[in-house]
């Protein structure tokens, strides 16, 4: 409010400049009680109620931090007061002993304390003003403070409370008391402070919070309204000096006085937030050196493509200068700028984590750059293992310049950059050979064997040569559509022949035939021809698993009780079945054939009279309609003398559901393809390994809902396990 009349002032000024005046007040600037005037404020209490006639007990204030706190009695005597609560308040507080270090020693609460708050920090615009005989009279304040009333007390009945408590657990026998004299020391040296971890302690809350309270109180004397001290004081408030000599502040003009009260806009600057240490304007950036804008850039940002950073700089900054200047403070990884590990870890800095010096942290940091010269992806065990860091340094490291993948690893943050890459092979040339001489040096460092290093192709130089992941995945595409290609090919020729063969009517095959060896042998046969590539998302966990819908099963020729296979998604009894899979396995994730039976007889049941579905279906037919609806046979390894029937051991789960979770049910699976029966930590072992992080146990627990039940302490897929 008070900046708003100021304002208004001004504006007011400058109209009355223009009209005659009619009367002059003069103006003295009082500086006696200047550095200790304050203003005090009481926010919960009306203009109406002063304290001016209350005693006041006891006053202190702390002078740097401009705190204040005072104590004011209580009138206990007035009828509003209530003894029987001032009196239980007392006792919650001090307890039935009273001594000298008692808050209220009537036993009784008779007063209350103020503490004070600042309502700003900035009083230069404010000012006390007295008026006597024709003179106004300023006198600037020091702060402006509002008090409220302290409720401290409450926190020491709450210490009383804990105490009494703490005494009556206490045992009393002496075996007890000698038990808790006898205690283990353990003496711990402190690791070397670094100087950003010192920051950020002198920065912190408790930091400050000690500071504050290491500033003693100083005791005041409280003097009232109409004391002869408190007149004596107000005195002060007019100034001294009347003849004008000292007041040469306000013998301006008219055009410096209204300088004076809209000062230029480099004053205004002052009032602006203070940015953080580590945020700089784009315009106090490019003030400095272009040698420095690079290197405060690339200190923030970390990794930068060449075309962004020249869109930072500016257009009228030369490119070749750029380049010049690049190369002293980041190093060229698939054609994007990563900075130096020396920059963000000068020397006799050291961990914030570990307090590894900056010599090992920069050593490590260079081989997680030198592993992304060479792919994209890259495993933080495999780093932290040959670096032998701790796993806090080795994900900064990562994080300055890839994203994690679950499943897969850690992969390079930016796109390969062949534009710069063609653009600029001198450049591409020497930060090669620099690569080559860093490498070497690692080689030696970490013992690195040569034969295991990534060998690059002929012809191939430094990033130039790197291959894209997106280029791997179209190799593997075209692969994958080559071997698609002669397995169409196969399946029509299959098809063919069983269409020439004839199905005598009124025969209808309800069981599914005990051997299918021939079957198998044909398939193996035409996957001997071509072996196809393996561009399934999960790599290695399909090996155990019974993938897809076997050829000789597919072909449209063969039927069951006069109806095609589900493979012909156009018949309307393929259509109800397929529905009913994919909605029983969207419910369920794991099943038995035999569990699955049971449902589709309970389905059947639901069914009204004439229904497609009471045609016939058959065990094959059904397990065909599972294989066709993305799931997936578990070949889990029974033990021999297992009593679980042929269909209670053949197992079925839902490969991809849509949701997060697909990824650690496909490792859960492939873990039970190989083992009957785990225990959990293995399996958190096993997902924390596949996955690259470690999971919640929220997480885990999900997984295992979903597939698994629990018996003894070890973990069965649903069905397997006899109850």
């Amino acid at each position: 409010m008070e900046h708003a009349h100021a304002w208004g002032g001004q504006h007011l000024f400058c109209v009355l400049l223009s009209l005659p005046p009619r009367f002059q007040i003069d103006v003295y600037l009082a500086k006696s009680l200047a550095e200790k005037l304050y203003l005090f404020q009481y926010p919960v209490r009306p203009a109406s109620m002063t304290y001016d006639d209350i005693p006041h007990l006891s006053a202190k204030i702390k002078p740097k931090q401009q705190k204040v706190e005072l104590e004011m009695a209580i009138d206990t005597l007035n009828p509003n007061y209530c003894r029987s609560k001032g009196e239980q308040i007392a006792l919650n507080v001090d307890g039935a002993c009273a001594d000298e270090t008692s808050t209220y020693s009537s036993k009784l609460m008779d007063k209350q304390t103020f503490c004070s708050s600042q309502t700003t920090s900035n009083t230069s615009r404010y000012a006390a003003a007295l008026y006597r005989q024709g003179e106004l009279h300023l006198t600037p304040l020091h702060g402006i403070l509002q008090l409220r009333p302290s409720f401290s007390y409450l926190d020491k009945a709450d210490a009383k409370h804990r105490e009494r408590e703490a005494a009556n657990e206490a045992g009393d026998s002496s075996q007890d008391e000698a038990e808790e004299d006898v205690k283990q020391i353990t003496v711990r040296f402190s690791r070397p402070e670094s100087e950003q971890a010192r920051q950020r302690r002198v920065q912190s809350y408790e930091f400050l919070q000690k500071k504050h309270a290491e500033e003693p109180w100083v005791h005041l004397h409280y003097h009232g309204l109409r004391d002869s001290r408190s007149e004596h004081e107000r005195q002060y408030l007019l100034c001294q000096g009347s003849s004008g000599v000292e007041n040469t502040e306000l013998v301006k003009s008219p055009s410096e006085y209204l300088m004076m009260l809209m000062p230029p806009s480099q004053e205004e600057e002052k009032d602006k937030p203070v940015a953080p240490s580590n945020v700089l304007s784009m315009a106090q950036l490019r003030t400095l050196p272009l040698a420095d804008q690079i290197k405060i850039l690339m200190k923030n940002v970390k990794v930068m493509p060449f075309a962004n950073l020249m869109s930072l700089l500016g257009p009228s900054v030369d490119s070749v200068a750029v380049l010049r200047g690049i190369q002293k403070v980041a190093m060229l990884v698939q054609g994007n700028w990563v900075v130096k590990s020396d920059i963000l870890y000068p020397k006799d800095s050291s961990s914030p984590h570990s307090g590894v010096p900056a010599e090992v942290l920069c050593r490590g940091r260079d081989f997680v750059m030198w592993k992304f010269t060479q792919s994209r992806w890259v495993v933080r065990k495999e780093v932290a293992a040959v670096t032998k860091l701790c796993a806090e340094d080795v994900k900064d490291f990562l994080e300055h310049m890839a994203v994690v993948r679950i499943n897969k690893g850690w992969e390079f943050i930016l796109p390969c950059d062949g534009e710069f890459i063609k653009k600029h092979p001198d450049v591409v040339q020497r930060q090669h050979m620099l690569w080559t001489g860093i490498q070497a040096k690692l080689e030696k460092v970490y013992n690195l064997v040569k034969e295991t290093m990534p060998k690059k192709p002929d012809g191939q130089s430094g990033p130039a040569g790197l291959v894209s992941g997106d280029q791997r995945v179209q190799v593997a595409k075209t692969k994958a559509q080559q071997n698609h290609a002669f397995l169409e090919r196969e399946l029509q020729r299959r098809k063919e022949q069983m269409r020439a063969s004839t199905v005598l009517p009124g025969v209808q095959i309800k069981e599914e035939p005990l051997s299918e060896e021939g079957e198998e042998e044909d398939e193996q046969e035409a996957e001997d021809e071509e072996e196809p590539m393996d561009t399934s998302p999960s790599g290695g966990l399909n090996s155990r698993l019974a993938n897809g819908l076997p050829a000789g099963r597919a072909a449209g020729g063969d039927s069951f009780n006069g109806h095609p296979l589900p493979g012909c998604a156009g018949t309307p009894v393929a259509q109800e079945l397929r529905a009913f899979v994919e909605a029983t396995f969207q419910r369920q994730f794991v099943l038995t054939l035999s569990e699955l039976k049971r449902l589709f007889n309970l389905h059947l049941a639901s069914l009204p009279p004439g229904h497609t579905l009471f045609s016939g279906i058959s065990d094959r037919m059904l397990q065909d309609t599972v294989l066709a609806a993305g799931c997936k046979q578990i070949l889990v390894p029974f033990p021999p003398q297992t009593a679980a029937s042929p269909d209670e051991q053949k197992v079925f789960a839902l490969w991809e559901s849509g949701d997060m979770s697909d990824q650690h049910r496909q490792v859960l699976l492939e873990i039970f393809s190989k083992n009957y029966r785990v225990r959990r930590n293995m399996i958190q072992s096993r997902l924390t390994q596949e996955c690259g992080e470690d999971l919640s146990k929220q997480e885990v627990d999900k997984v295992l809902k979903d597939c698994c039940v629990s018996y003894g302490g070890m973990w069965y897929l649903k069905g397997t396990v006899q109850s």
